[in-house]
């Protein structure tokens, strides 16, 4: 079972991993809702409110590829609850990303994909090949001037600099636009399981192997590139071996047990409907919402210590912000 100090540090790991806010927020939302995975991915900017948060629509990938945008599983529409330290992750974050319209469904979304969209690589932006051909030296010495300056020549990293600002390079920016949603393998595989294992998963030819990271600041950074591993001083332990996306539904539902929240608005926050006779006859009052909000704060604010004791600070923006505002 999945703590809410599992929820925030997988949630961490994530970021990491994509080098953005976007799967950092999605994951404690998810974690601190119960959200279905296509309730999160189709979440419109406009249903996020003051307190909570509505739940209108999905979007459900077919087959094809396709996302479709259709109503909730079985019609659950409800509005969630959230605590005031949600409801201001989730502005501050719509108000750093401003996400514009995606062109599928031209509606603006919490989140986005976060890999290149199908035909990016062809889009206009400056390469690393691109780099190296200005300077005229290998894509090698291009990635060494970025990760190992010291071990370049002067003259050789003058001109690799210079090329870069010519181009207006941006390490570890995307070729093109990203995709405006996520896809819920590709989320699953290379971001979320990485995170909750510290494990990339195998991928032919390449065998499954531990996530690179250099290990200072903690919780460390992901290494990238050229001999990765071998640039490498540490690797990810295990939060929760074989915890998935889904699975943070079921971690939502299991602490609303633990806390004691009533049946009742336990299956209306997740999206179930009772048909016994019990669920016929009790109600959803004010007070159930209100001492349910205050203990959600609680186990949010036990997570941010227990967080901030490992480490004062976080290479992640949004958490960052948290442990220094709290």
């Amino acid at each position: 079972m999945t703590t809410a100090l599992g929820v925030l540090l997988v949630a961490e790991r994530a970021a990491l991993l994509s080098g953005r806010d976007d799967e950092f927020v999605a994951i404690v939302t998810k974690g601190f809702t119960g959200m279905r995975w296509g309730e999160l991915v189709g979440l419109e900017c406009d249903y996020v409110r003051e307190a909570s948060i509505r739940v209108e629509w999905q979007l459900y990938e077919l087959d094809t590829g396709e996302l479709h945008r259709c109503p909730p599983k079985d019609d659950s529409h409800r509005t969630i609850d959230i605590p005031q330290w949600h409801a201001e992750l989730l502005t501050a974050h719509l108000a750093h990303k401003a996400p514009p319209p995606c062109s599928c469904h031209g509606r603006s979304y919490v989140f986005s994909g976060h890999r290149a969209a199908n035909g990016a690589a062809r889009a206009v932006g400056a390469k690393l090949v691109d780099v190296a051909r200005l300077a005229g030296v290998s894509t090698g010495t291009v990635s060494a001037v970025l990760n190992r300056p010291e071990a370049v020549r002067p003259a050789t990293r003058r001109d690799v600099e210079a090329a870069i600002a010519e181009l207006g390079y941006v390490r570890g920016g995307a070729v093109g636009a990203l995709a405006s949603h996520w896809r819920r393998n590709g989320f699953a595989t290379w971001l979320f399981k990485p995170a909750v294992s510290g494990w990339y998963p195998r991928k032919a030819p390449s065998p499954a192997r531990p996530v690179p990271i250099v290990g200072n600041p903690w919780p460390g950074i992901p290494v990238r590139g050229r001999n990765a591993a071998g640039r490498a001083d540490a690797c990810w332990l295990p939060i929760a071996e074989g915890l998935t996306p889904h699975g943070l539904r079921h971690t939502h539902r299991t602490l609303l047990v633990e806390l004691g929240v009533p049946a009742k608005l336990i299956d209306e926050r997740i999206g179930h409907e009772d048909g016994s006779v019990q669920g016929r006859y009790t109600h959803v009052t004010p007070l159930m919402r209100e001492r349910l909000v205050e203990d959600l704060t609680g186990l949010w604010e036990a997570a941010l210590t227990a967080r901030r004791e490992m480490y004062p600070t976080s290479p992640v923006r949004a958490l960052d912000w948290l442990l220094r505002s709290t």
